[in-house]
């Protein structure tokens, strides 16, 4: 159940930060999506101890979060600044 919540936890970040970058291109938006599932999970399960399994703590959850909402920043900031030069 964990690894469910920080999978929707991240793909919902992942779609949010496509929305606020406005990105229109599919590609870019599952790129995105898919990165926000991939730190959000990783995140969690570094914070939880290195288990899925079981119940997912607050304190892991708001880690996956706030690591999730780090990396839409970067990456962001390193496109934007490739399409710029």
């Amino acid at each position: 159940m964990a690894l469910l919540v920080l999978i929707v936890l991240g793909a919902t970040l992942g779609w949010l930060a496509s929305i606020l970058a406005r990105t229109e291109a599919p590609g870019d938006i599952l790129r995105q999506v898919m990165l926000g599932v991939a730190v959000s999970v990783v995140a969690g399960e570094i914070a939880n101890d290195g288990t899925m399994i079981g119940s997912l703590s607050f304190l892991s959850l708001g880690i996956a979060l706030a690591a999730t909402a780090v990396a839409m920043v970067l990456y962001h900031a390193v496109v934007r600044r490739r399409v710029k030069a």
